[in-house]
C-alpha cells in the first residue's frame, strides 16, 4: 500500500484510502486529524448513498424560471438495482458459519441467532457494495453479554499500523449532534470516549485482548459497485431526461399560419396567444394562398435510444453484475447456460468471499475468544476451526444435477456423487441417513417374513437396539 497523503508526522493515508499510524500511542491531535479526514471522505460516501437511494444530482440542479422549454428531471435508479441484485446473489442465501465440535457449534448457532448475525452480515455486504467498505464491532451489553453491531464508514474507521501485517491499532466510531462531536476509540485494551476537539471524557478497559472490530471490503482497492458506475448513472439520468424534454417539446409542436388574416382585438393583437398556444403567424399579403400546418422537427429518437442502450450495457458490464431483465435470461435456459451468464458476477463474488472470510475469522475470533458467548475457547482455535461456506442465491437446476449424479454412479465415490447435488448440504450425513433407511427397510422386510419365529424377530429387534 503506497502512501498517497501525509496528514501529519505519524498519520498517513494510502492510495487505497487506508489510515496508517506510525506512533506509539494514538494522541488527541492524531485522532482529530483522522476524524477530520474521514469527514471529508464522507462527502463521497454521502454521494454514493444518494445514488443508491434515488436522490440524484440532477434533481438538485437549479431550474431556469424564464425558460419555456420542458425541464423534466428523470432518474433511473440503476445503482439501487445493481446493488440489490448483487447483494441478493452474493449473500441472499446466508453462508454457513460453523465449528467442528458439535456441542460448541450448537452454542455458536444459538449465539449467531440471538445476535441476528446473518441479517447484520447482509447489511455489511450492502454497505460494501455502496461505500466500498463496512465495519462490524463486538461489544458487551449491560448484562456482560457479547453482541455485534454494524458501523458505516461515513461515521467510523479503522486505523492500522505501518508494519507489513497492517495490524489494527484502533477502531473509531463518532457522531455529531447540534455541532457537538462525540465518539469512542477502541484499542486492544481500552475504550476511550471523546468529545469536541477529541478531548477524553471517559476511559474504561475491555477484556477482548484485541481491537474488537473488523473491516469488511470486496477488494483491496475498496472500490464499491456504486463508485464504479457513478458517472454512467448520472449520464443516463441526463440522457433520459433530455429525451423526455424533447418528447414534450415535440408534443408542443408549433402551428404555422401563413397568408390568412386572423381576427384582432381592440389593441390590434390577434385573438391567439402566440406564445402559450405555440403558433407562428404571418398575415403576409404576398402569399399566393393561405397555409396552415405544423412545423416538423428533426427526429433523433434512434440516436437517443442507442445512447441509452449503450449506457445501460456499460453500467452492468462495469459493475460486473448480470442484468436479470435482459433477454439472455428469458426462455428455458439450462443451469449451465445461466451459470455462464453469471460468470463475471460469480468471479467477483468468489473474490469477495475470501476477503469476507478473513474479516469474519478476525471478528468472531475476537468476540468468541472472550469465553462468554460459547464457552471457554481461544481466539486462535476459533480462527483455525471456523468453517465459512458461502452459498449463492441462484435458481437450481435439480433435474440436470440429478442426471449428472446418476451418471456418476460407480465411477466416483458415493460422497463425491452426492456432492454434485445442490439440495444435499452434507454428503457424509446424507450417506449415513441412506444407510439407516436401508437398515430399516431390511428390518421391516425380515419382520414381515412369515417363516421367522418369534425368537428370531426378538433377536432382530435386540440387534437394532444394540446397533443404536
Amino acid at each position: 500500500m503506497a502512501i498517497q497523503k501525509t496528514i501529519s508526522e505519524n498519520c498517513y493515508v494510502t492510495k487505497e484510502g487506508v489510515y496508517l499510524f506510525a506512533g506509539e500511542e494514538l494522541d488527541t491531535t492524531s485522532l482529530m486529524q483522522f476524524v477530520n479526514e474521514n469527514r471529508q471522505r464522507s462527502m463521497k460516501y454521502n454521494h454514493y448513498y444518494d445514488l443508491y437511494s434515488g436522490n440524484h444530482d440532477i434533481l438538485r440542479k437549479p431550474r431556469d424560471r424564464y425558460s419555456m422549454r420542458p425541464d423534466n428531471r428523470i432518474i433511473s435508479n440503476w445503482a439501487n438495482y445493481v446493488v440489490d441484485t448483487y447483494v441478493g446473489y452474493f449473500i441472499g442465501k446466508p453462508p454457513k458459519i460453523a465449528l467442528d465440535d458439535d456441542s460448541t457449534n450448537e452454542r455458536l448457532q444459538d449465539w449467531l441467532n440471538v445476535n441476528s448475525f446473518q441479517d447484520k452480515l447482509s447489511e455489511v455486504a450492502k454497505q460494501v457494495a455502496i461505500y466500498g467498505r463496512s465495519y462490524m464491532m463486538a461489544y458487551q451489553n449491560e448484562n456482560s453479554e457479547t453482541e455485534i453491531a454494524v458501523a458505516a464508514p461515513d461515521s467510523s474507521f479503522m486505523i492500522y499500523d505501518t508494519t507489513i501485517k497492517r495490524n489494527p491499532v484502533a477502531f473509531v466510531r463518532y457522531s455529531s449532534y447540534n455541532n457537538q462531536l462525540s465518539g469512542e476509540v477502541y484499542t486492544d485494551k481500552e475504550i476511550t470516549y471523546f468529545g469536541n476537539d477529541g478531548k477524553t471524557t471517559e476511559q474504561t478497559n475491555h477484556l477482548f485482548g484485541y481491537v474488537p472490530a473488523a473491516e469488511f471490503y470486496a477488494n483491496d482497492e475498496r472500490l464499491s459497485l456504486v463508485g464504479k458506475i457513478d458517472t454512467l448513472v448520472e449520464e443516463y439520468d441526463r440522457a433520459i431526461s433530455q429525451k423526455a424534454n424533447q418528447v414534450a417539446y415535440f408534443d408542443n409542436a408549433y402551428l404555422k399560419i401563413l397568408g390568412i388574416p386572423l381576427p384582432k382585438d381592440e389593441d390590434g393583437k390577434t385573438v391567439l396567444n402566440l406564445e402559450q398556444d405555440h403558433v407562428l403567424y404571418s398575415p403576409s399579403a404576398d402569399a399566393a394562398q393561405g397555409e396552415v400546418d405544423f412545423i416538423t422537427k428533426p427526429d433523433g429518437d434512434n440516436m437517443q435510444e442507442n445512447m441509452l442502450s449503450r449506457l445501460k450495457d456499460d453500467i452492468f458490464q462495469t459493475a460486473m453484475v448480470a442484468n436479470l431483465n435482459d433477454e439472455a435470461f428469458s426462455g428455458n435456459a439450462s443451469g449451465v447456460a445461466i451459470r455462464y451468464k453469471l460468470l463475471s458476477m460469480q468471479n467477483q463474488a468468489a473474490f469477495e468471499d475470501r476477503k469476507f472470510a478473513i474479516s469474519l475469522r478476525q471478528l468472531l475470533g475476537t468476540a468468541l475468544g472472550l469465553g462468554k458467548a460459547i464457552g471457554t475457547v481461544s481466539r486462535a482455535d476459533v480462527m483455525k476451526d471456523l468453517q465459512i461456506v458461502p452459498a449463492r442465491n441462484i435458481p437450481l437446476d435439480v433435474e440436470n444435477e440429478a442426471q449428472t449424479a446418476s451418471m456418476l454412479s460407480g465411477i466416483v465415490s458415493k460422497e463425491t456423487q452426492l456432492s454434485t447435488l445442490s439440495i444435499v448440504d452434507d454428503p457424509k450425513k446424507e450417506i449415513d441417513r441412506m444407510r439407516e433407511e436401508q437398515a430399516e427397510d431390511v428390518r421391516n422386510n425380515l419382520q414381515a417374513m412369515p417363516s421367522m419365529t418369534d425368537q428370531q424377530k426378538q433377536d432382530t429387534e435386540s440387534d437394532d437396539v444394540d446397533a443404536k
